[in-house]
């Protein structure tokens, strides 16, 4: 039988050993330590009952109280870590049945939402926050993380079906542009139209689609010199052939609106519904909408044209604005006019030889009759949508717009220091596991992703060692405000602090 012995040392201080008497003999088993105080006399004989107990297999006839004793002269802090904060977003992965990903997936997805930074610094933090190392061969694995991509738009789907009750009757496509952080292009990465102004470095093109709430779907990547209206229709008819019990509305704006795309998706019997470029239209037509529409504030009129319906509508706020700014524009262009400035481009102003400059007066008569008018295509007849069902759902555009500066500026997508094909894919795949978390955040608890990041990094974990008894002692920051905000559900739910 174990037991613990005090001995008095020649120094004066008191010895405390976990000892086994054997007949009249005392076998030393371990020395816990020496001291000549009183309270550090109590801890080691709390660090030595605690040695038997984890050591052996013996039981006190009297157990007493595991009491954990730690005098704070006798404390030194070690490390502060932020075990909480991960714990929170990978529970947020597994409510988006993401959890089965390769774990330098989702990890790297954390440390996008939490602070995003290069691969290589996203490993350094997350062995000095989480405790979390990967060997330098991690760069090797990363451009495989693409073949999960399939894996994760199922997911996405699943998410916003029985999370959020998405109906699809319509979704919303957009595309924009990320640059790279270098000049030296090839036939993937390579200069385009940039919605960055970044026109002098290369970029890929990233075509996104979401439900109505934003909640992300599916996306592809394709060469940066790629026409965004080419992009749309090869995401739509992957979308419906993977989902074929969903063939949804189309929504996008009026950078989509060419002939040939919206033929060939009249041709697959595919609904839309985008801005139209009114100004394109004939005068007469032109003339018709203003005489129609240009009555009160609110009113809508429906019209036949080449790419479908279209549905104008007026705003008197609208017309002010554009008013004002037609305006400035028509000085600018009077200005140049009477200077004869043939060297400055400006609207409303055009070419009679090559150094003779006039007016444009029928465009400026054209934009006249436009302004407060906005205008919508679709496909659809009237008594399938109506004309108010068309606008509301088009103004609907917002989400993915949301979504896009989420990507661009909360996860910084941007720029891009990958040169490898593959590699490129799988910093995008990154992103995207990294968007479905924010938005589903966002969607359950109202926060901001900034919000979020404030609450969950305040939740600490400070490891304070006792110099005697190098026992190491775990102190959690206070929690109260976390779980009396949004976030508390979702902490009760995981279990992830006491409460």
């Amino acid at each position: 039988m174990f037991s613990i012995r005090k001995v008095k040392t020649k120094s004066g201080a008191i010895a405390i050993q976990v000892v086994q008497y054997v007949g009249h003999r005392c076998k030393v088993y371990k020395h816990i330590g020496s001291t000549k105080d009183d309270l550090e006399l109590v801890i080691l004989k709390h660090a030595a009952q605690k040695w038997i107990s984890s050591q052996t297999l013996q039981t006190s006839i009297f157990p007493e109280q595991n009491q954990k004793v730690l005098i704070v002269d006798m404390g030194e802090c070690i490390a502060v870590t932020h075990t909480f904060s991960y714990q929170f977003f990978i529970s947020c992965f597994e409510d988006c049945s993401l959890s089965e990903l390769p774990q330098l997936l989702l990890d790297l997805a954390v440390m996008r939402l939490i602070e995003p930074a290069s691969k290589q610094r996203s490993i350094e933090l997350l062995s000095h926050y989480f405790g979390i190392n990967y060997s330098q061969r991690f760069y090797r694995n990363i451009p495989k993380l693409i073949t999960q991509k399939s894996i994760i738009e199922q997911c996405a789907y699943k998410v916003a079906n029985e999370k959020f009750n998405e109906s699809f009757y319509f979704v919303l496509y957009d595309v924009t542009t990320l640059y790279f952080e270098t000049f030296k292009a090839d036939e993937f990465k390579i200069q385009g139209f940039s919605k960055d102004n970044k026109y002098l470095q290369p970029q890929i093109v990233i075509g996104l689609l979401v439900t109505q709430s934003g909640f992300p779907l599916t996306y592809e990547v394709f060469p940066g010199n790629t026409f965004e209206g080419k992009t749309m229709l090869p995401i739509i008819e992957k979308f419906i052939s993977n989902h074929p019990q969903s063939k949804p509305i189309i929504v996008a704006d009026a950078a989509m609106l060419d002939e040939e795309r919206l033929a060939e998706l009249r041709q697959k019997k595919i609904s839309y519904i985008v801005g139209a470029r009114l100004a394109n239209a004939s005068l007469n037509l032109i003339k018709q909408i203003n005489k129609a529409v240009v009555i009160k504030n609110g009113a809508v009129s429906r019209f036949d044209s080449k790419h479908g319906y279209l549905i104008c509508d007026f705003s008197l706020k609208r017309f002010k604005k554009e008013k004002h700014e037609l305006q400035k524009l028509v000085l600018k262009a009077e200005d140049l006019v009477a200077k004869q400035n043939s060297g400055t481009k400006a609207k409303f102003v055009k070419k009679i030889s090559k150094e003779t400059i006039e007016l444009n007066v029928d465009l400026i008569e054209k934009r006249k009759l436009l302004l407060g008018i906005k205008g919508y295509c679709t496909d659809l007849p009237e008594n399938q949508l109506s004309n108010e069902q068309v606008i509301d759902m088009y103004h609907q555009l917002w989400h993915i717009e949301q979504s896009f500066r989420m990507s661009k500026f909360d996860l910084q997508a941007r720029p891009i220091y990958h040169h490898n094909e593959n590699a490129i894919r799988s910093h995008i795949l990154i992103c995207f596991v990294a968007l479905i978390a924010e938005k589903y955040l966002e969607l359950t608890t109202k926060l901001s992703l900034r919000d979020i990041r404030f609450l969950v990094w305040n939740i600490t974990e400070t490891h304070i060692q006792d110099k005697l008894t190098k026992e190491i002692f775990r102190f959690r920051s206070p929690t109260t405000e976390i779980m009396n905000s949004q976030l508390g559900p979702l902490i009760k739910k995981h279990k992830l602090l006491p409460h």
